[in-house]
């Protein structure tokens, strides 16, 4: 059997968390931790009034699904509210941002795919992110 066509457990609280871009971003299934190839799907985490900040994919889709509390997503100039058991997808290059709403925060499950052609690619900034400083995985492509 190939090493790509072995099947992969991870858990969350085994991959680092990337806090850069606002929240606990943990990307638990993709090509860094999982061999992945098309895509990649993880948990964010957020607590009341913390967010993501404004970004957009060039080459990928983003669905985002509430498991627990509500966030509110900004989709240019759109905002969606999204409860425990409720879901979006965000368009390819549809600039967006992601903030928790209510007194619990909330816990996000996203995924995006198409991979973009690398890491760095695949994520654009629109806005200062609230932790600049903050080093961590790249949340992206390939590689």
């Amino acid at each position: 059997m190939s090493e790509q066509a072995r099947v992969r457990k991870v858990a969350a609280r085994d991959v680092p968390p990337n806090r850069r871009r606002g929240g606990d971003i943990r990307v638990v299934l993709g090509p860094r931790t999982a061999g992945a190839s098309t895509g990649f799907m993880g948990v964010l985490t957020l607590r009341p009034g913390e967010y993501v900040s404004e970004h957009y994919h060039p080459y990928s889709e983003e669905f985002l699904y509430v498991v627990s509390g509500a966030v509110v997503v900004r989709a240019e100039d759109e905002f969606v509210v999204l409860e425990a058991g409720e879901g979006v997808v965000v368009p390819i290059g549809m600039r967006h941002r992601v903030t928790g709403t209510g007194a619990a925060g909330a816990s996000v499950v996203f995924h995006l795919c198409p991979l973009a052609p690398s890491p760095e690619l695949g994520h654009v900034d629109t806005e200062q992110p609230p932790n600049p400083e903050e080093t961590g995985p790249v949340v992206g492509g390939p590689g």
